[in-house]
This record gives C-alpha cells, sequence and structure tokens, in this order.
C-alpha cells in the first residue's frame, strides 16, 4: 500500500488524514486518485467499505474554493442512510479548510428547512435523486457553479428507477465539470450512463476487500417454523459483538424481533415502513454499540457503513445472487474475518444454486441444526444511547457533549461513545453502567448556555 503523503495533497489535508487514521491508500484510493486529482472522469467499479467515499470526497475537496459559497459539488446516493454517511465523511475530510458547510438533501424529510438551509449557501450538497430534483423544481438549488458529480452506488440508483431523475439533474450542471461514477456491479445501464454523462472516462475495477477467504460461509437446513429457535442456537453459539439478521420481508422482521426478544436479546428492525426519525435512531442504536442485533430487510443491505458486524444469517434467502453478496459484504470489513449463515428450507434449492454459481464455489451445508440452550441469559449491550433535542442547527457539536459530561469529575472520556448530530437531534452513547447519572449530568447542566431536554432511548 501506498501513503497519502505521495499525492499532491496539501500539508494541513495529510495531517488531517493521520489525525482519522488514514494512514495508507486502499486500493481505489490508490488507483483513482491520481486520476481525480488530474481532474480526469472516472468510472470506478468499488464495493461499499473499500474507501470510495474517501476517494472522491478528497478529490472534490481539492477542487472546492472556500471563499465561493455556492454549491461546488454535488453527490447523489440511492438511499438517504448512504447520503447521511457520506456527508459526515466528507465533513470529517473537510476539517483541514476553514468554513465549508456540507448539505444533505434526502426524501423522508420535511423540505422547508431544507429550503432555508439552502438559502444560507452551501458548498457541497449530498442527496437522493427525487428530492434534489423536487430543489430544481422549486428553483430552491442551483447547479450552475458545480464542477464535481458524482453519482455513488449508481447501479443501485439505476435499479431504484432514478435513471429519469438523474438525466435531469446533470442537465441543470455544467458541461465542463468532472463527472465520477461509482458501482459495486457493472451492467450494460451503466455503460449508457457514462457514455451519456463523462468524457473519455478512465475506468478502475477493485476487486472487494470483503472477498470469499474473509467471510466464512455456511448454509444450515431449517424449515420455517424452526427459524426462531435456531436463531436463538446460532446467536449463543458465536456471541456476536454486532449481527445483522435479513429478512425479506417486514412481516417477517417482526415476527423474529419478537421472538429475540422474548429469548431476552436487545434486537432492533430496520425496514421500509418506518418513519425516517425512526430509522435513524435504529441505526444509531445498532452502529454504536446499543444493540447487537440488527433485524432487516433489504433498505439496509447497501449504504450501511459498519466495520465491526461480525456476523450475518441470511433469516430468508434473497432472490437475486447480487443481493446475497450485498448482504454477507456487512461484515469481514476493514481487514476482519466475518461470517455469513444462511437458514435454508426445502424450497430454496434453486436459490442456494443461483448463489453458488454466482460464488463459482459451493457453500458449507449443515443438516444437523443446533438447539438452544436453556436458561442462558444473553449478555447486555455494553453501551446505551441518550437522545438530546438539540443538534447541528443549534450549533452543538461533540465537544460540547463531552464537556457537558465530564465536566467537574463527572463522567470520564472512556464513559462516553459515539456521538451521532443531525439537525434537530444529537445522540450519544455512554456506557450503561453510567447512564443514569449521564442522563441526570445532561438535564441538569447547560450546553452553550441552553438546557436541552435528553432522554433514554
Amino acid at each position: 500500500m501506498t501513503a497519502f503523503d505521495t499525492l499532491p495533497l496539501p500539508a494541513a489535508q495529510i495531517r488531517n488524514l493521520n489525525s482519522l487514521g488514514y494512514l495508507q491508500m486502499t486500493p481505489i484510493q490508490q488507483q483513482s486518485l491520481p486520476i481525480l486529482l488530474a481532474g480526469q472522469d472516472l468510472i470506478a467499479q468499488a464495493q461499499t467499505g473499500s474507501g470510495k467515499t474517501a476517494a472522491f470526497g478528497i478529490g472534490l475537496l481539492e477542487r472546492l474554493q472556500p471563499a465561493r459559497f455556492e454549491v461546488q459539488s454535488l453527490v447523489l446516493c440511492p438511499t438517504r442512510e448512504l447520503a447521511t454517511q457520506v456527508a459526515a465523511e466528507l465533513r470529517r475530510l473537510a476539517r483541514y479548510l476553514d468554513n465549508i458547510k456540507v448539505l444533505t438533501l434526502c426524501g423522508g424529510m420535511p423540505i422547508g428547512p431544507q429550503i432555508g438551509s439552502l438559502e444560507h449557501g452551501a458548498h457541497i450538497v449530498v442527496g437522493t435523486p427525487g428530492r434534489i430534483r423536487d430543489h430544481l423544481r422549486k428553483g430552491t438549488l442551483l447547479l450552475e457553479r458545480v464542477n464535481t458529480l458524482v453519482l455513488d452506488e449508481a447501479d443501485r440508483m439505476l435499479d431504484m428507477g432514478f435513471a429519469e431523475d438523474i438525466g435531469q439533474i446533470i442537465a441543470m450542471t455544467p458541461l465542463e465539470r468532472q463527472t465520477l461514477l461509482f458501482s459495486a456491479t457493472y451492467p450494460p445501464n451503466i455503460d449508457a450512463l457514462s457514455r451519456d454523462y463523462q468524457r473519455t472516462p478512465q475506468r478502475v475495477q477493485v476487486e472487494s476487500t470483503q472477498s470469499k477467504p474473509k467471510i466464512a460461509q455456511s448454509v444450515y437446513a431449517c424449515d420455517d417454523a424452526d427459524k426462531a429457535e435456531a436463531l436463538i442456537a446460532l446467536l449463543q453459539r458465536h456471541r456476536p459483538e454486532a449481527a445483522v439478521l435479513f429478512c425479506n420481508t417486514r412481516q417477517h422482521c417482526m415476527d423474529i424481533a419478537q421472538a429475540l426478544k422474548t429469548a431476552g436479546y436487545r434486537a432492533l428492525t430496520l425496514h421500509g415502513e418506518l418513519e425516517q426519525r425512526d430509522r435513524d435512531q435504529t441505526l444509531v442504536q445498532f452502529t454504536n454499540g446499543s444493540a447487537h442485533l440488527l433485524i432487516a430487510t433489504d433498505v439496509a443491505a447497501r449504504g450501511l457503513d459498519i466495520d465491526s458486524v461480525d456476523l450475518v444469517i441470511n433469516v430468508d434467502l434473497p432472490r437475486d445472487p447480487a443481493v446475497y453478496t450485498h448482504r454477507i459484504g456487512r461484515t469481514g470489513r476493514a481487514g476482519r474475518e466475518g461470517l455469513a449463515i444462511s437458514l435454508a428450507g426445502p424450497k430454496d434449492g434453486i436459490k442456494l444454486e443461483r448463489i453458488e454459481a454466482d460464488l463459482e464455489q459451493p457453500m458449507s451445508r449443515i443438516d444437523s441444526l443446533p438447539a438452544p440452550e436453556q436458561g442462558v441469559v444473553p449478555e447486555k449491550p455494553a453501551m446505551l444511547t441518550i437522545a438530546i433535542a438539540g443538534g447541528r442547527k443549534n450549533k452543538l457539536r461533540p465537544g460540547d457533549i463531552v464537556g457537558a459530561l465530564t465536566v467537574g469529575g463527572g463522567l470520564s472520556a472512556d464513559d462516553i461513545g459515539q456521538i451521532t448530530l443531525s439537525d434537530f437531534t444529537t445522540w450519544v452513547a455512554v456506557r450503561r453502567a453510567v447512564a443514569n447519572q449521564a442522563l441526570e449530568t445532561l438535564r441538569e447542566r447547560t450546553i452553550k448556555g441552553k438546557k436541552f431536554r435528553a432522554r433514554r432511548l
């Protein structure tokens, strides 16, 4: 691997990258950054978790002119979850520059506050195609100064039917722009998208870092009626710190969640019918270690950026082999070894054959189901989440929360975990043993001279 300081980047950015733990480039960064910094168009085939966000983030920040308070970079993402994660990463990467505003524009949230934010300007906009197009129709978003356009997970956006929206959005950007297209797969419609909107793009392809050797895959023969008990037995055996369990329907998610909760597990659910606020809250609790288990439909198969997932269970097998690959890609990340287990009934034979053909290898088949041990009490998650009724719009920063909790010999920094800010809510993870003390402290003290409501989730 190659260090970032071999690139023509400002010393301040190199120091920032070092502080963020970016010391060596990943393969996608090593191949794409010289192209990006040279101002060329790029089409890159890379999986989630390969470091592609940092690659295009570093590139677009180098083209940014901070003194011009207008939209200079536009990043299109298929889902709000991915857009939120991308925006958060861009803010981290932009710390070496002063007063860079990154704005997230996605559906599922009121458009009014977004319009208000746009009136104050932004340097970088990250959003979903539908909501970006809404703002263009209203005239609340102007793209004539965009010099970098990023299509992130372009294949997913096309699968979701955003081709027309993407075309209309791109038509509102300058012809003289840099266009970066990132895709996990390379179907024919991606090639057509590149031909329509890119100029002599350079192409790079990186093998997934979450490849087969790092993910042990096995299949248990299991009827639908036995799946809940099988899951309890598997969780007792493997005791994961973080596991994602995939179901094909919302109802099955709910049924499995109830069975696991009855067995004493802290299980969260994520599916398309949740309100956006609830989806955000669920992801925050799972990513910050306040829950070991996330039971999800395929709304979470992409864009769920969590390095520490050590187990994926396909409670239901997907019909599409590509979906299987995306699901198990939640584990075995950041150099760790992962484990993927699937439960398959008599009707799943064709699905298994298609998946194995796509993998170009057979999976380990296990016919005997483990039985749950009686009287085993699951470990509680180490962290608990407190929600504070104030966020970025209230000028809150993570340092403000840490200060409020630790001043005067209160909690120690080691008691505080991940702090996540949205526009109007801040979520802070604290060690379960000191959760009551933390909550009382936040309710009693002021933050930036103001009291904010706080509650445990």
